[in-house]
């Protein structure tokens, strides 16, 4: 690693550690010569890499300043090479983030969200996406608080979507809601699948028995549309976008936070996702699809025992 590297990645660690803050004004050039023992050339050029990466403001015959937002971009520069591996539960939009991000999102579903948790917890993956509904009205903050308790645990907001009923088109069956489910086949999700916790609630507060229901059991909101399509069931519970791949109709019934769980030893590798899921560009193409809400996309919860959860913005 040259010297210039080195001063940038010390500069780097300390913005991103919170020693250093947006707005700092650095010492000048020469001073950080003589810390670092090299030259000024090398501190300027460390300062110019730092400012083209959003981490430094530059400015004619003023010291360099720490920039807004400066945290999230030392974390992107000094985790450039990282890879971020996803696990946890299925969303269509996904792919688009998968595809914006060009190498720097490993996404491997299927295993829903508890189970993704857990794979967090045992280091098999940097998160988790999860929308699990918490009896206290809560979205996700207290599972990923339970399960990754004493890993610092954080949540990353990956968007609001719509669950509803996925139905054939014209609904010929005169399906409504949950109630009218009761002696037809619908296609289900694993046991500890966010999707499958909501319908099983979504029945008992209906005053059925969710051990009942009658059909096959599937990985994917796609493939539950898939079902539908191909009149393997009468009905399933999936999100918006999935029906509308299929061109099926679509009852809604709620809307859920889709979040990542994380241990906060991951924040550096999920930096490039975080400023992603910013950016207008991303926001705007997951919209498109139907049935989400990306207003808060990128938004960084720590969570904490003593408050039960602490929001924390980083752009």
């Amino acid at each position: 690693m040259t010297r210039y590297r080195e001063i940038c990645a010390d500069l780097a660690h300390r913005i991103s550690a919170g020693t250093l803050h947006p707005g700092d004004e650095l010492p000048g050039v020469r001073d950080l010569a003589q810390q670092w023992h090299t030259t000024a050339s090398t501190v300027s050029r460390a300062q110019r890499v730092l400012a083209d990466a959003g981490v430094l403001e530059l400015t004619d015959r003023r010291r360099a300043r720490v920039a807004p937002g400066a945290a999230l971009a030392a974390r992107r520069f000094l985790h450039a090479d990282s890879v971020f591996t996803l696990t946890g539960s299925d969303d269509p939009a996904l792919g688009l983030v998968t595809g914006a991000l060009d190498g720097k999102l490993r996404v491997v579903v299927g295993e829903g969200s508890v189970a993704g948790l857990g794979a967090v917890r045992q280091g098999r993956a940097d998160g988790a996406a999860i929308h699990l509904l918490h009896h206290t009205g809560i979205y996700n903050a207290p599972f990923a608080l339970g399960m990754l308790r004493g890993l610092d645990p954080h949540l990353i907001h990956l968007w609001r979507r719509e669950q509803g009923l996925i139905v054939l088109p014209g609904n010929p069956l005169g399906i409504t809601g949950v109630a009218d489910l009761a002696g037809r086949r619908v296609s289900t999700r694993r046991p500890g699948s966010g999707t499958r916790i909501l319908l099983d609630r979504l029945l008992l507060a209906a005053g059925h028995d969710p051990d009942a229901l009658r059909g096959p059991e599937v990985g994917t909101h796609l493939e539950v549309a898939v079902a539908v399509a191909t009149g393997t069931v009468d009905a399933g519970l999936g999100v918006r976008s999935a029906a509308s791949d299929m061109d099926l109709e679509f009852i809604p019934l709620t809307w859920e936070d889709f979040d990542i769980g994380l241990a906060g030893n991951a924040l550096g590798q999920a930096a490039q996702l975080i400023a992603a899921l910013h950016t207008p560009t991303l926001r705007d193409r997951i919209s498109a699809l139907g049935g989400y809400d990306t207003s808060k996309s990128g938004d960084v919860t720590k969570l904490s025992d003593a408050t039960g959860q602490e929001r924390r913005t980083t752009r």
